[in-house]
C-alpha cells in the first residue's frame, strides 16, 4: 500500500444545535487509519490528521455514513479525481428483493451476499399491495407469468435490500442463478435459487437486471424524497425488540445472527436498518443511564454506523428471546451459556452482538421507538 495514499470526500454533517447542514472535505489515510477534516464554509482545518481506529477502508464509499468522534458524516461525493477513479469506478447499487418463500432463509442469503463482497446498505421488511407489486413489475405486465408473480410477492411480507459492491448488479444476479430453480440446480448448484428455490415459480429472490432498473427499484423501496416508501410490518403486540449492533453489521455477522434467530424458531415480524444519531441513541438507552457504567459507550456504539432492528413476535417472547441472547457480557455468556447470541457473536459488554429488551414492559415501547418514531 502507498504510504502517502489519501482518499478525499465531500461530507455533510447535520448540526442539531444550529439546525444546519455543515459541509467538509474529509480525508482518509489508509496506511495508518488516520482522518482529517476541512471546514468548507469557514475555510479552515476542522480536525487535524488524527488516527481513528473505528473506521476501515471498506467504509469509504459515496452514500455511506461514517461516525467520526460521535459525528455522523454523510459521504456525499468524491472530492478529487484520484478518489473517484480508485474507489468509485466499479461501485454499484442494486435491489435484492427476498420474496415470501425466501424470507425464512434471509440469514443464509445475507451470508452468501457478504461472501460475494456485497454490503447491505439498506433493508426493510414490508407487505406489498397488489398495486405496489404491479408497479414494481410493470415491465412484465404483458408476460403470462405476471399475475402469478404479483400474487406470490403479495402473499406475505418481503424483505427489500439495497446491496452495494463492485459490479453489484451482475454479481447479485450471478449469485441468484437461473430463475427456474430446477435449471439452477443443474447449471449453478451453489446459487441461491438452486439451494432454496422450489417448484411453481418460487425462486426465492429478485435482482435488478440493469443499473437503470436498480435505480428505479431502489427509489421505490428507499425513496430519496421526503416520502417513506412502503410501510414496515411491525405489529406492536406480543413482541420484543432486537438490534443487531453496528459492530456486528460491519463485521458481516448479520446473516449468521438472523440465521440463528430463525433456526431457533423465533418469528421476525418486522425488520429495518437505521442510522441512529447520538441524540436518539441517548434517548433510546436512557433507562440504562446511571445504572450501567457502559452507558456512554453503548450510546457511542449504537451511533457508530447502521444497525438492523427486528421486531420478534410470539408468546412470552420478551423473556424467551432475552434468554436466547444470553448475559450482556459475552465472556460470562461463553462460560455459562455458550450457545446464546452474545456468546457466539459478542466481543465485550458494549460490542456484544445484539441489544434485546430487558424488561417485558419496555418491549412494545422499544419496538415503537424505531418502527413508529424513527421510521415515522
Amino acid at each position: 500500500m502507498d504510504t502517502k495514499e489519501r482518499f478525499a470526500f465531500l461530507a455533510e454533517w447535520y448540526d442539531p444545535a444550529a439546525c444546519l447542514v455543515r459541509r467538509y472535505q474529509f480525508f482518509y489515510y489508509p496506511n495508518d487509519n488516520s482522518v482529517e477534516m476541512f471546514d468548507l464554509k469557514n475555510q479552515r482545518t476542522f480536525l487535524r490528521r488524527t488516527k481513528y481506529g473505528d473506521i476501515r477502508m471498506q467504509d469509504m464509499f459515496v452514500g455511506n455514513r461514517v461516525n467520526i468522534f460521535s459525528r455522523q458524516l454523510n459521504l456525499v461525493d468524491y472530492a478529487d479525481h484520484y478518489t473517484a477513479t480508485k474507489l468509485g469506478s466499479k461501485k454499484e447499487r442494486t435491489l435484492a428483493l427476498i420474496k415470501p418463500d425466501g424470507v425464512l432463509k434471509i440469514g443464509d442469503i445475507l451470508e452468501m451476499a457478504f461472501a460475494a463482497n456485497l454490503m447491505v446498505t439498506n433493508a426493510k421488511m414490508t407487505h406489498l399491495t397488489w398495486s405496489q407489486a404491479a408497479d414494481l413489475y410493470v415491465e412484465h405486465q404483458s408476460k403470462p407469468f405476471f399475475n402469478s408473480l404479483v400474487q406470490l410477492v403479495t402473499s406475505a411480507p418481503v424483505v427489500a435490500l439495497e446491496l452495494m459492491g463492485d459490479e453489484a448488479v451482475s454479481v447479485w444476479r450471478k449469485l441468484l442463478g437461473p430463475s427456474d430453480p430446477a435449471v439452477a440446480r443443474m447449471e449453478a448448484p451453489q446459487s441461491i435459487r438452486a439451494q432454496f428455490g422450489t417448484e411453481g415459480g418460487k425462486d426465492v429472490a429478485h435482482g435488478s437486471d440493469s443499473l437503470a432498473a436498480a435505480a428505479r427499484e431502489l427509489e421505490f423501496f428507499f425513496p430519496t424524497a421526503i416520502c417513506h416508501g412502503p410501510p414496515n410490518t411491525a405489529i406492536y403486540l406480543d413482541c420484543t425488540c432486537c438490534i443487531i449492533k453496528p459492530h456486528a453489521m460491519s463485521e458481516g455477522l448479520a446473516g449468521k445472527i438472523l440465521k440463528s434467530i430463525t433456526e431457533a424458531g423465533f418469528c421476525i415480524s418486522a425488520l429495518e436498518m437505521f442510522n441512529v444519531d447520538q441524540a436518539n441513541a441517548e434517548e433510546f438507552y436512557e433507562v440504562y443511564k446511571g445504572v450501567v457504567i457502559e452507558y456512554m459507550d453503548m450510546v457511542t456504539e449504537l451511533s457508530l454506523g447502521p444497525c438492523m432492528v427486528l421486531e420478534i413476535h410470539g408468546n412470552d417472547v420478551a423473556k424467551t428471546f432475552r434468554e436466547f441472547c444470553g448475559p450482556a457480557d459475552p465472556d460470562i455468556a461463553r462460560h455459562l451459556r455458550p450457545t446464546t447470541l452474545r456468546a457466539l457473536y459478542g466481543t465485550d459488554k458494549v460490542k456484544n452482538g445484539v441489544h434485546c429488551t430487558d424488561l417485558p414492559e419496555d418491549a412494545v415501547l422499544e419496538v415503537q421507538y424505531f418502527f413508529k418514531i424513527l421510521d415515522g
